[in-house]
């Protein structure tokens, strides 16, 4: 199960570094890379929940053999796309893959370990696959852009799908709820509109503007079919999201912690992997090395929390981790346009151990606290909060980078032609490709004007990220079940607090 979701992960955040290069092969414009990276958030987030609840009554185990047998397709399709919209279209396939597999594989873990230590290290265990498949997104990417075409980053599944899908046939114990009653499909219709229009809005933010009409209808229509859909949920003879999980204190606030630890996660990567590519001057197979670290610490810091959760309890363990996160974010919002990779490399050491701790301690709260009947739809609200914290992150992250980076660029005293100055605010990337065309002097100053501009930029973007996290400290403090109490935060043992 883990070894398949490494993949998963890793597809999350693969296509970064080949985003350049797919301008060239297939003459993508600035939006369609958008929609090729967003088009696999889109369709995971919005459909996660129903494909939760289709596990508890159909049967994890097929249902994520199925997701598993639709992402490797949709990546094979996705290596050999000749145009932007086949490739979107794959990417959108993979999404749907996505979430079938996410909550199955957690409810299958839940119901081969039941409770105890050797179900949070199995969560340990799977919580560090999802992380590092997500870190090491770049630096797999990086090494086969250098080596082979930008396929190559879509086929590395074709080989890792086919064994997860013969050793899943051979070693994974079918389940499903006891009580798994009949589909709900108003619920699921309701579920998957509601989702999908809160992440159009998102992702759409911060290129139309949060304030802009399209982005406030879309929020607005998301807030009432949510409304709806827990009205229905509370009428419905069988609910696909029965509303009495979320009486679980330890769900509940796993469910928000992870959220906030996504946000930190992956909009601290989206900002990282530019810094290390543009402003340190590292090629991707190098940017994706100087990433390595992240990923092991969190390979370490998964199965870690796994053994301290027992022992110190979920408030303890989640807290540590996000303060860490905070710090991460901290410690990049304050980087000069000097400094060199040693304050990224500590940064990244504190995103892998943060997110491992953050990731593995709420996945195992909201599994502990959920009967057999609900794991799966259970799984897919901590997949869901995963889903809303990265799409949120990279928009809210990358809208604040984007904004100050233009504006200092704006006030750079380099001189250039103000259809070059256009161009360049779109991105760091398209104002050094720029400045390579401008003659001697002008060309470097260029650069470097820029620069200093996107390191400008990661300072409102990384403290917003350091301030979430920090609030999710205190609400880690403030909201979790402590040390000794039950899944639904009631104490049991005198010395609990």
């Amino acid at each position: 199960m883990s070894v398949s979701l490494l993949v998963v992960g890793l597809d999350t955040t693969v296509l970064n570094v080949a985003l350049p290069t797919l301008v060239e092969e297939l003459g993508a414009s600035t939006s369609q890379l958008q929609w090729i990276v967003d088009s696999y958030a889109l369709m995971s987030g919005s459909l996660v929940l129903f494909c939760g609840s289709l596990a508890d009554r159909l049967g994890r185990k097929w249902i994520f053999m199925s997701g598993l047998a639709l992402f490797t397709g949709a990546s094979v399709v996705a290596a050999y796309a000749g145009s932007v919209t086949t490739l979107v279209l794959a990417r959108g396939a993979m999404g749907v893959g996505e979430a079938l597999i996410m909550p199955a594989t957690l409810a299958v873990i839940g119901n081969v370990f039941p409770s105890g230590a050797e179900r949070t290290k199995a969560i340990g265990i799977w919580s560090a696959a999802v992380g590092v498949g997500t870190v090491i997104g770049p630096m797999v990417g990086g090494w086969l852009l250098s080596h082979y075409w930008w396929g190559s980053v879509f086929l590395i599944n074709l080989p890792i799908g086919i064994a997860g899908l013969i050793a899943a046939a051979l070693l994974v114990p079918d389940s499903r709820a006891p009580e798994s009653g009949r589909l709900d499909p108003a619920g699921a219709l309701l579920s998957v509109v509601a989702v999908a229009s809160v992440l159009w809005a998102v992702i759409e933010g911060p290129g139309r503007g949060w304030t802009s009409s399209p982005v406030l209808a879309a929020f607005a229509a998301g807030a009432l079919l949510v409304v709806a859909f827990l009205a229905w949920q509370r009428r419905a003879a069988s609910p696909m999201l029965p509303l009495r999980i979320f009486r679980h204190r330890a769900l509940a606030a796993g469910d928000l912690l992870v959220l906030l630890g996504a946000f930190a996660l992956i909009g601290t990567l989206f900002v990282a992997v530019q810094h290390l590519q543009f402003v340190l001057g590292y090629s991707p197979g190098q940017t994706g090395l100087r990433l390595g670290p992240a990923a092991l610490a969190l390979l370490v810091a998964g199965p870690l929390a796994g053994v301290l959760a027992p022992r110190l309890g979920m408030r303890a363990v989640a807290a540590v981790g996000l303060a860490m996160l905070s710090a991460s974010a901290a410690v990049l919002a304050t980087t000069e346009a000097t400094d060199g990779y040693s304050r990224a490399l500590v940064a990244m050491l504190l995103l892998g151990w943060g997110a491992g701790f953050v990731i593995t301690v709420t996945s195992d709260a909201i599994v502990g606290s959920l009967p057999e009947k609900d794991l799966g739809v259970g799984s897919a609200t901590n997949s869901a909060a995963i889903q809303l914290g990265a799409a949120s992150g990279v928009a809210v992250m990358g809208s604040l980078l984007s904004d100050r980076y233009r504006g200092s660029l704006d006030d750079s005293p380099s001189p250039v032609p103000e259809s070059l100055l256009d161009s360049a605010k779109e991105s760091l990337g398209t104002a050094l490709a720029l400045a390579e065309r401008l003659p001697g002097e002008a060309g470097t100053a260029f650069a470097e004007a820029a620069r200093h501009a996107f390191v400008d930029g990661m300072g409102p973007a990384m403290f917003a990220g350091a301030g979430v996290t920090a609030a999710g400290v205190l609400l880690a403090l403030l909201l979790t079940p402590s040390r000794g109490a039950d899944t639904t935060g009631t104490t049991h043992q005198k010395d609990s607090s």
